[in-house]
């Protein structure tokens, strides 16, 4: 079981959701969400943009992230949640949106080589870690190339209840919430509705 750092604010001990474990970019999406005292946003300066990247090992500690650099990622955020809600609804993405998955994905392009493990030859493609903040954005857009065009993607949704912006894969069909906590927000908040028009 997860130690809990008491001294962190609560909202970063909120559950993963369903996806997270397999598309980084998933989590770069959750990273601004709502909770009961208001706004939340994960990246809201460099400082916080460059945490996030180093607890998700896509940037080291050492590297600094400058407001430029945060800003490219929160530009990423906002780009990849446009291309969800797309890919969703079936429709074209916005412009814009398509050009800054691209950008981030050409900030740092990754060369091909050959590696050869225990289980014989294999591609492998080597990112440019010249830039390492080039490098961690073109690695979550690069994953989030893999998850609109892969197979998962048929599973990808947004939460269903009210106030939570958070996206996640679906583990079966019906599944309406991101985590049990939004369920169960969804379904008291019915009960006191049925309850409070009950003469």
């Amino acid at each position: 079981m997860r130690a809990v750092d008491h001294e962190a604010p609560v909202y970063l001990h909120q559950l993963p959701v369903p996806g997270e474990d397999r598309y980084v970019c998933l989590a770069l999406v959750n990273t601004r969400f709502t909770v009961s005292h208001g706004r939340v946003d994960l990246l809201d300066d460099a400082e916080a943009a460059h945490l996030w990247l180093v607890r998700h090992a896509l940037l080291p500690d050492r590297v600094d992230l400058g407001a430029r650099q945060s800003g490219r990622l929160r530009a990423l955020r906002e780009a990849l949640r446009a291309l969800f809600e797309a890919r969703t609804a079936g429709t074209r993405p916005p412009a814009d949106a398509l050009e800054g998955l691209n950008t981030a994905l050409a900030a740092a392009p990754a060369t091909p080589q050959l590696a050869w493990t225990a289980d014989g030859p294999r591609r492998a493609d080597v990112p440019d870690t010249g830039n390492p903040a080039a490098a961690a954005l073109s690695l979550l857009a690069e994953d989030a190339v893999d998850l609109l065009t892969g197979v998962d993607v048929e599973q990808l949704t947004e939460c269903a209840a009210q106030g939570c912006a958070r996206w996640f894969l679906r583990s079966h069909g019906a599944r309406r919430w991101c985590t049990t906590k939004c369920g169960n927000r969804v379904r008291a908040a019915r009960a006191y509705a049925r309850k409070a028009g009950s003469p």
